[in-house]
């Protein structure tokens, strides 16, 4: 299959994904804290990738070793507390349409660290994006004055170390392999991940209650589908293709969301459908060219 027809393929099987990961975070934290299904999800992300992927190691050098320390912390350990975090205090539905502003962060990041050049067109793109953010906030906080909207900055900065995973792969990991970059990215994040996870009390659980363990097996979908194997078929898309195309998953994951928003009874209203449309309408013309 050429890399064209290979690229699309992977977006639209990420947007599935990923725009299904919010509503099983939203189920798995009825039972779990924040900080448990961060820790969970990455425990067993990383077991699998290494039961599948462990010859990959060798394939890593010293240097690359270094960045993949950079995209293990900006883009998978920091970002997982932070998105399961704002969903307990925020509709899912409303996340997946913040988690849209990762191209135009993808952008700013590439031109403020990895010398991209601006255009106009961009900065209207962005400016746009900016607009549709603060009225899908305002919006929001207004329908649903129950939810702390003071978490929508959390996915705001998981969409910049999103945007510096994106930008440090395509710079400096191009030359290794998805699976490799994969694996090592989660064999730095796997030990703490365990530290972290003994100090929540995870260990004490009762696991022979039945939503304890529904709450367990959401997470585990999370990690072994949403994490391990969309992160190996996401670095490939952005080996195959730009940054900002790779970032652009985000067009088609807030509809994946909202639909199953709308099946657990999420308030949404016109207006914040509006502001999620006019954050696309950024997104759309910054990566118009």
């Amino acid at each position: 299959m050429k890399n064209n027809q290979l690229k699309w393929l992977i977006l639209i099987g990420l947007s599935l994904v990923w725009g299904s990961s919010f509503i099983l975070m939203k189920l798995a934290l009825i039972h779990l804290s924040p900080v448990q299904v961060g820790a969970f999800r990455m425990i067993f992300a990383g077991v699998f990738l290494l039961l599948i992927g462990f010859k990959q190691l060798k394939k890593i050098n010293k240097r690359q070793w270094r960045y993949l320390l950079y995209i293990s912390i900006a883009g998978t350990f920091i970002p997982v507390f932070l998105f399961t975090f704002a969903i307990q205090h925020i509709d899912s539905s409303i996340v997946a349409i913040l988690n849209s502003f990762t191209p135009l962060n993808t952008l700013l990041v590439g031109y403020l660290f990895f010398k991209y050049v601006f255009n106009k067109q961009q900065i209207i793109g962005v400016i746009i994006g900016i607009i549709g953010t603060v009225l899908l906030v305002g919006e929001s906080a207004s329908t649903n004055p129950n939810d702390n909207y003071w978490y929508a900055f959390a996915v705001i900065a998981a969409t910049i170390g999103y945007a510096i995973n994106v930008n440090v792969i395509k710079k400096d990991l191009s030359d290794l392999e998805p699976m490799a970059i994969a694996v090592g990215n989660f064999t730095w994040v796997l030990i703490p991940s365990v530290i972290v996870l003994y100090f929540t009390g995870f260990f004490e659980l009762n696991y022979t209650h039945q939503p304890i363990l529904g709450a367990l097996g959401y997470t585990l979908v999370l990690a072994v589908i949403g994490t391990a194997l969309a992160m190996i078929y996401f670095n490939k898309m952005v080996q195959i293709s730009t940054p900002i195309f790779a970032a652009s998953v985000t067009y088609t994951i807030p509809i994946v969301a909202l639909l199953w928003g709308i099946w657990d009874g999420e308030k949404i209203s016109l207006l914040q459908l509006f502001a999620g449309a006019v954050i696309l309408l950024g997104v759309y013309i910054t990566n118009k060219n």
